[in-house]
């Protein structure tokens, strides 16, 4: 029983092969360049590509559950139906998705509208599935802290709404649970969706104060300007993904990230402990300054 990983060595896809390995899981990742991945020992690792269907082909082969994670690329979504159909035609019933929470308001955002189509497509093609919809990856600030450090201010425009932030680890341990869980299952277990969320939502101006508490003077909220926000990511990404997420960002606006009643004490129960807070995240990465 060998369950394949997609999206393998990024932060996530890391974590959950990581989380897999240490739960005596058969670990199959998927990898452009093999040579590069520095996985755990155990863990097969297969050159391919989701657009080459030749090599995804023949990764499935012997295996019994997919966990599918897409990169924000402008053939997301077709990258997520190849994987899919090729899953089903070698027999794959099992399948963990890395998707978004919110995918069904966001509409107009790009790469959420792209992920709800994979759910609905994941749910007709019949499925024995574990929809994952993570909230905010507080992981993403680590590409502002010398914002924060060295002008005082955060800039991320999340708004008022606030934001359910969770770990990148705590989504790659649920993940990793869930996989086992469908792997080793007597009988099919029916479709669920899981809000991934942390143990906290919060604004714009409370993500400052976190930060103002741990490095013990104040750092502003300047406020929710998703055209600079926009302005400033096409500096180090393509346009197409700047303009995605100022998207996003607006949506943060008028919807926020919230979680439903009973989403952290589900997700506490299944992990057995506490989720990490962004307060233990901001000092985890301010000490590693």
């Amino acid at each position: 029983m060998t369950i394949l990983v997609t999206g393998a060595t990024g932060t996530i896809g890391r974590n959950v092969v990581e989380q897999l390995v240490k739960r005596g899981a058969d670990v199959r990742a998927l990898a452009r360049d093999p040579a590069k991945a520095n996985l755990p020992a155990g863990v097969t690792i297969l050159q391919g590509d989701l657009l080459d269907v030749d090599s995804v082909r023949s990764a499935f082969t012997g295996v019994s559950t997919l966990f599918l994670l897409n990169a924000v690329v402008p053939d997301e979504f077709t990258q997520a139906l190849i994987a899919l159909n090729l899953a089903r035609e070698a027999g794959v019933e099992r399948v963990v998705y890395l998707s978004v929470i919110h995918s069904d308001r966001y509409v107009n955002v790009p790469h959420f509208a792209g992920k709800f189509g994979v759910e609905r497509m994941i749910e007709q093609m019949g499925f024995n599935a574990t929809i994952l919809r993570p909230a905010y990856f507080m992981n993403n600030d680590l590409t502002i802290k010398d914002v924060v450090t060295g002008y005082g201010i955060y800039p991320m425009p999340i708004g008022s709404k606030g934001l359910a932030m969770i770990d990148v680890r705590d989504i790659g341990e649920i993940a990793a649970l869930e996989l086992i869980r469908r792997e080793r299952a007597a009988t099919p277990l029916p479709l669920t969706r899981i809000n991934l969320v942390g143990p906290d939502t919060l604004t714009g101006a409370q993500a400052a104060a976190v930060w103002s508490e741990v490095l013990g003077r104040t750092i502003a909220y300047p406020g929710d300007d998703t055209a600079g926000f926009e302005k400033n990511l096409r500096q180090f990404m393509p346009s197409w993904m700047a303009f995605d997420m100022r998207l996003m960002s607006e949506r943060f606006l008028t919807e926020g990230m919230v979680p439903e009643a009973g989403d952290v004490e589900r997700l506490t129960a299944l992990l057995g402990r506490p989720l990490r807070s962004y307060r233990d995240f901001v000092s985890e990465i301010s000490a590693s300054a």
